[in-house]
């Protein structure tokens, strides 16, 4: 039976989920998108489930399953299911952990904001063109961006859906770039200079989410760095959670 239940279509996710299926570990593997649930191996071991979940939705599945550990394995920035998970476990006692990615090095010459709408406060004041590489969750705020349809270029994962989202909020299709990562600095270069951009918007990915090669891409086409700040949080590292679930499964 499987005890142990993964949040994370993310990188560690997948290295999670590689590590169960290496050592014989039944897992459950919780993803948002059918996409996401393409990329985990396929593995006698590995229950995949996709879609969106709400607190509840995760509190009746620890119930029903009787898993015995949670991973929070999310990507940095998302905040809501890391709640969701965090007030599911609390209500059961269950046993939580984060895994916390490795944070990039500070970008001396790039701009740091707390908060996305001083991103684009400061994106008004300034003109030119901005290629935005923080995925499609936050591209509604883009839009309060002055002549955004013309000035902002946007990368996201190559989903019909995600597409249609995009063109929903008003961004031109030529103006989308769906693809999926990792992205080299070349890459990262060809479509900076596409954009015609001066400026690059990102999130600190760290070097799981191609933050480096984003950075330096940006500096070799004289492009400005512009950083949304990681939410601070508590956690562990990867091979600390991967030795947890171990002795849970041995338990």
């Amino acid at each position: 039976m499987c005890k142990i239940l993964i949040f994370g279509g993310t990188t560690e996710g997948r290295e999670l989920a590689d590590f169960c299926d290496k050592n014989k570990i039944g897992a459950y593997i919780s993803v948002t998108t059918d996409y996401g649930a393409q990329l985990i191996p396929k593995s006698e071991h590995i229950t995949v489930l996709t879609g969106k979940t709400d607190g509840g939705q995760i509190l009746d599945f620890i119930k029903n399953n009787g898993i015995k550990l949670v991973v929070d394995a999310t990507h940095p920035y998302a905040e809501e299911i890391t709640r969701n998970i965090q007030y599911a476990c609390e209500a059961l006692n269950i046993n939580r952990i984060r895994v916390i990615r490795k944070r990039a090095a500070l970008v001396r010459d790039g701009r740091y904001f707390d908060d996305i709408n001083l991103l684009i406060n400061y994106l008004n004041d300034r003109s030119g063109n901005i290629f935005i590489t923080t995925g499609s969750k936050e591209l509604r705020h883009f839009c309060g961006i002055n002549n955004f349809r013309k000035r902002c270029t946007v990368r996201v994962l190559p989903i019909e859906k995600i597409i249609g989202e995009c063109a929903s909020l008003g961004f031109d299709r030529s103006h989308i770039i769906a693809e999926q990562g990792p992205f080299t600095e070349s890459r990262n270069i060809e479509h900076i200079k596409n954009a015609d951009a001066v400026f690059l918007v990102t999130k600190d990915s760290g070097e799981a989410g191609g933050f480096n090669e984003k950075i330096s891409a940006a500096k070799k086409c004289g492009a400005e760095i512009l950083i949304i700040k990681r939410p601070a949080e508590i956690g562990t590292q990867l091979y600390k959670a991967e030795k947890i679930i171990a002795a849970v499964n041995n338990e």
